[in-house]
């Protein structure tokens, strides 16, 4: 399928309006998420309670969460299980650090009372109380799995193609998650395990864009010798646009769907992968790509036509030497 034409959109030119764009959104982020006291953390990070209740009859998702309406923190309600099984699933926050102030599954019985009182049938509960310690645990691990992933992609990007390419994926890369982390602050969202999923998902595809565009630098590097860094890399990317536009447009429009009808268990998800898709789109074109030029920058060879011994300094120093040879032999 075919988009474009012979594109010839000069996206070079724009790259320091865009590394100025990037970074007044990072900064904006990073104020916004300072001045509330860091990036909110969801249940799987700060620890809390697992609550699976097995009702009688059938009760809705939207029953349940309007009992627990009065609860503060976020809450989380899915359907659990087969539909026939009329099993909910609730994620509660922890509400106390300590269990000498009061016992880590008070939000369990918080729940429970305000669910019979909401009278909707007979249910059993089965609780899962998830700790601080735990939660501790898990946002090592997190930020471990990301730092891994990244060296790993550097490591590769290095070793196949050259040091400054790396640098300019692994710049991008960091770009991604910290313009999604910033997005993800000023609509609302907590870090949750979903959230890292998607993230560690963005990492892959915005390095896969952008080994891509990479890749076809490097091959025109081949047939392009004589011509600008700059020009070959603008090339590079027009000829790779129709597909990054196919690419992007598909894989956005699955992450929409989910975002719309995959229910509040998968919006997290959903909206860090859209942020992110586009993003990494953005960032590959842009950031990646500058980033690379700014560090191979050499300067430009004169291109001058090849010329012979007569018309050089040297050429004409070694002909004088030879006449002034010639005449000390006469």
């Amino acid at each position: 399928m075919q988009i474009f034409t012979k594109p010839n959109f000069n996206f070079i030119r724009w790259r320091w309006h865009a590394i100025v764009l990037s970074l007044v959104v990072i900064g904006a982020g990073l104020g916004y998420m300072v001045s509330r006291g860091g990036m909110p953390l969801g249940i799987d990070f700060k620890g809390g309670s697992i609550l699976i209740l097995k009702f009688d009859r059938a009760v809705s998702e939207d029953a349940v969460r309007k009992a627990l309406e009065g609860m503060p923190g976020e809450k989380v309600v899915q359907q659990y299980g087969p539909a026939d099984a009329h099993e909910i699933l609730v994620r509660l926050p922890q509400t106390v650090q300590r269990e000498e102030d009061a016992p880590l599954d008070q939000s369990v019985r918080t729940a429970t009372e305000a669910l019979q009182r909401a009278n909707l049938g007979q249910f059993e509960a089965s609780t899962e109380v998830v700790g601080p310690v735990i939660g501790a645990q898990l946002q090592r691990k997190g930020v471990l799995a990301t730092l891994f992933s990244i060296l790993g992609i550097t490591v590769y990007i290095a070793f196949r193609f050259r040091f400054s390419f790396a640098v300019g994926a692994v710049v991008a890369t960091f770009h991604d998650i910290l313009v999604t982390l910033a997005f993800l602050a000023f609509f609302g969202y907590d870090l949750s395990l979903n959230v890292v999923a998607a993230l560690l998902t963005i990492t892959g595809y915005s390095v896969n864009d952008t080994i891509v565009i990479f890749d076809r630098v490097r091959e025109n590097f081949r047939s392009m010798r004589r011509d600008s860094l700059e020009h070959i890399v603008n090339t590079s990317v027009n000829q790779t646009l129709g597909r990054t536009i196919i690419t992007a447009g598909t894989t956005l429009l699955s992450v929409v769907a989910l975002y719309l009808f995959g229910g509040e268990v998968l919006e997290a998800f959903a909206f860090t992968m859209i942020v992110g898709i586009i993003s990494g789109t953005y960032s590959t074109v842009f950031i990646a790509a500058a980033i690379a030029i700014i560090l191979s920058r050499q300067p430009e060879q004169a291109k001058v036509p090849a010329t012979t011994g007569s018309d050089t300094p040297n050429g004409g120093a070694r002909k004088s030497g030879n006449r002034k040879k010639s005449a000390s032999q006469a």
